[in-house]
């Protein structure tokens, strides 16, 4: 096949999705002070995210000295956010509480506040959910929602301070565990034939 410029362009027929167009949208544990202005603030201050992938393993069966590989169980990679500081420092204090709840810097316990033991709602009250949303170039319309189940907190990253970084403003990355998540084309619980 011949190099054809206009076929290229027939067929990307939306220019492209930038990854520049998007929106974290997290939410805090109901134990964290705070936790309300910073799911606010979080939607303009994350400034890098990632659309989630996953793994599924591979089952290696040796059979007469080869090895059939078969599909295994799926596995889903941590999270991160990058978060950019402001001098209250309220999404910094927030994750820093959400992580002391889990388990407390000095003591080594975790709070009795993460953990839901209310019928209507009971388990770990330090895993919630959050979202990412691709956004289109045209109408600026979500093109593509992404949520996370049972996320949480499992790594606030150091903030660098150097009295040479001028004309800069300090960021961090946030590392998120979660069970696994889900997107229109994903989130049916049975398989489909």
């Amino acid at each position: 096949m011949a190099f054809n410029v206009d076929q290229f362009r027939t067929v990307m027929q939306y220019d492209g999705a930038r990854p520049n167009l998007f929106e974290v949208v997290l939410r805090f544990p109901n134990y964290v002070e705070l936790g309300g202005v910073a799911n606010q603030q979080s939607r303009f201050y994350c400034k890098s995210a990632q659309l989630p992938g996953s793994t599924i393993g591979v089952v290696n069966v040796p059979y007469f000295g080869r090895e059939v590989k078969v599909a295994g169980n799926r596995t889903f990679a941590d999270w991160s956010v990058t978060i950019i500081n402001d001098e209250d420092f309220t999404i910094r204090n927030a994750f820093e509480r959400w992580h002391r709840g889990i388990n407390e810097n000095v003591l080594n316990l975790r709070s009795p506040s993460a953990i839901s033991t209310s019928p209507a709602a009971p388990g770990l009250s330090y895993a919630v959910d959050a979202e990412v949303y691709q956004y289109a170039k045209i109408g600026g319309s979500p093109i593509k929602k992404y949520k996370f189940t049972g996320l949480w907190v499992n790594d606030i990253s150091q903030i660098d301070l150097d009295w040479g970084s001028n004309d800069t403003i300090e960021e961090y990355t946030v590392t998120l565990s979660y069970q696994y998540w889900t997107t229109a084309d994903t989130a049916s619980a049975t398989p489909t034939a």
